[in-house]
């Protein structure tokens, strides 16, 4: 199907075609007749898939624009996911020509001049569930007036710290509200969590693997103490366009950017102890190219869309398969193929099963030769050592 059979208006293909999308995705084609419909909806799809088009579409077709009041709220876990989203917004709205005002709300910013901002009336609201809670109580951001709800990577907003912000948010605004969830991924406390919210809500799912086919997934063993060598070299072999390091922690993500600095790899690191205005210098030196790698804590993992990311690497091993989903998943962004390669210690070679049994994947094991990687089996004397 089309965008314009799936009663997409004109201008919106139109601003679709200006970012040189021509066709829906399979989640779009199911979920935006759905969502246009008014019912609570959960998206269900993989990395790269197109999620938040698959709502953003049909929202800005039923948005009143005549009506200076806020119809949207769109919750995200992270700074840096709220970013892209009101980025994506905004996008849609200048390139359609369509007057859709949007506002994005997030800590670590003024609080002032978000309030003073909200006296236009944005249509859209994006945001971070505590900011957006500290507003509604405030009584700056009416909850009264939202139409819609949508909780994007809500896996993440149902479980643990964001649960109660996430909650009250929801609770405020009307019960005839429509709420939408997006996710890569599902735990049994969100799916609990959202048959309370929304009892009535419908699942939309379009893949049965998680994980991105166009994903090759390699690893090197390698001592814990050699990783931040092995990482270098296997940059220089490997020469990515754009490449990103995962680590566990925020010293780790500075000592390893510190050193591929110093062997003259241009290099930033994001990660959570960084206050806005550095992770936002970090996003756009990456996002430009003016670095060709960023190292960054599973504060990038989460949902973030950045154009070109042709290589992930795992500095540290995710210990639990979720997490290797959401950090492999910034690569091999619409259609594009990428590779993931993880180090892993012997100990931590067990981590290869279980990916490959939790997510169906084939992990191949790679070796360093000459300024070169190479498959295992192609390593003399070394041929399927580990089956």
């Amino acid at each position: 199907m089309t965008f314009s059979e799936l009663g997409i208006t004109a201008p919106l293909v139109a601003a679709l075609e200006k970012q040189k999308i021509s066709a829906p995705t399979a989640i779009q084609s199911l979920a935006i007749p759905a969502i246009a419909e008014g019912k609570d909806v959960y998206i269900h799809a993989e990395t790269g898939s197109g999620k938040t088009l698959a709502y953003l579409l049909p929202l800005f077709g039923r948005l009143e624009l005549k009506q200076d009041i806020t119809q949207v709220v769109i919750i995200a876990p992270t700074h840096e996911l709220a970013i892209q989203i009101q980025r994506q917004a905004c996008d849609l709205a200048q390139n359609s020509g369509m007057p859709v005002r949007t506002l994005l709300l997030i800590g670590g910013t003024s609080l002032e001049r978000q309030v003073e901002k909200l006296k236009k009336k944005p249509h859209i609201a994006v945001g971070s569930p505590g900011r957006i809670r500290e507003l509604i109580a405030m009584g700056k951001l009416k909850a009264h007036t939202f139409k819609v709800i949508v909780l994007d990577e809500a896996d993440t907003l149902l479980d643990q710290e964001s649960l109660e912000s996430t909650r009250k948010i929801v609770l405020a605004a009307p019960r005839d509200r429509q709420l939408l969830f997006a996710s890569a991924t599902e735990q049994t406390r969100s799916s609990d969590e959202v048959a309370l919210l929304a009892p009535n809500h419908i699942v939309l799912q379009t893949e049965i693997s998680p994980v991105n086919t166009n994903i090759e997934h390699l690893f090197h063993v390698c001592e814990e103490r050699d990783k931040p060598d092995v990482l270098r070299r296997m940059l220089h072999a490997m020469n990515p366009e754009r490449a990103l390091v995962f680590v566990h922690r925020n010293a780790t993500a500075e000592m390893v950017a510190a050193k591929l600095a110093h062997h003259k790899i241009l290099t930033t690191d994001l990660h959570g102890a960084f206050d806005k205005t550095e992770r936002k210098k970090a996003m756009e030196d990456f996002r430009s190219g003016r670095v060709q790698v960023m190292i960054a804590s599973d504060v990038a993992a989460r949902g973030l869309d950045i154009p070109g990311v042709t290589h992930i690497f795992n500095l540290d091993a995710p210990a639990q398969s979720k997490a290797y989903i959401h950090r492999v998943g910034r690569t091999a962004r619409a259609g594009a193929r990428g590779t993931a390669t993880s180090l892993f210690t012997a100990q931590e070679t067990r981590l290869v099963r279980r990916y490959q049994d939790e997510l169906g994947i084939e992990l191949k094991e790679v070796r360093l030769r000459e300024g070169r990687v190479i498959p295992l089996d192609e390593h003399p004397g070394s041929a399927n050592s580990r089956k």
